[in-house]
């Protein structure tokens, strides 16, 4: 009897039904702690991977696009391959605007990754700004559940 349930369990760990789709990797990058836990935590929720970065120099060496990180880019795309990008606009630094600008012009093998821009400011120029700029989607901070499903949704939809 219990190892039967115990098999049962496994089979839902291994969900059969998506062979197609392997699990998001999502890069979720905010300078701040509590704003990153809470992403973090939400694409948990929704059962994604997730790598944090506390801003986008750290977040453009882990994609392979730092100054000296040429080296490890051959590995970057291979292991680590990354669904997604999800960034706080403001940060100290490089903003994600200017990190998604990156992402989607010097680098070819990332071009398709999509980037998504949060920010707690609803300001409508700076919002047409990052979607003229190859965004995916610009969401509202706090973000909540519903938002990360309706994203992860939206995702399925363009990779199947």
């Amino acid at each position: 009897m219990n190892s039967g349930s115990c098999s049962s369990l496994m089979e839902v760990g291994y969900d059969h039904h998506h062979h197609g789709h392997e699990e998001l990797h999502v890069l979720a990058v905010d300078d701040n702690l509590i704003d990153r836990k809470l992403v973090e935590k939400l694409l948990k929720i929704s059962s994604c991977k997730v790598t944090t970065a506390e801003n986008a120099i750290r977040a453009l060496e882990y994609l392979g696009l730092g100054d000296q990180n040429q080296h490890i880019d051959a590995l970057t795309n291979n292991n680590l391959k990354v669904n997604l990008i999800i960034t706080d606009y403001c940060m100290p630094g490089m903003t994600g605007f200017e990190l998604l600008k990156k992402v989607k012009q010097e680098s070819s093998n990332l071009k398709e990754v999509p980037v998504v821009i949060m920010s707690s400011e609803n300001i409508p120029t700076r919002i047409n700004k990052c979607l003229a700029s190859g965004a995916q989607m610009f969401m509202q901070k706090p973000l909540k559940l519903s938002d990360v499903e309706k994203l992860k949704c939206h995702l399925m939809k363009c990779r199947s």
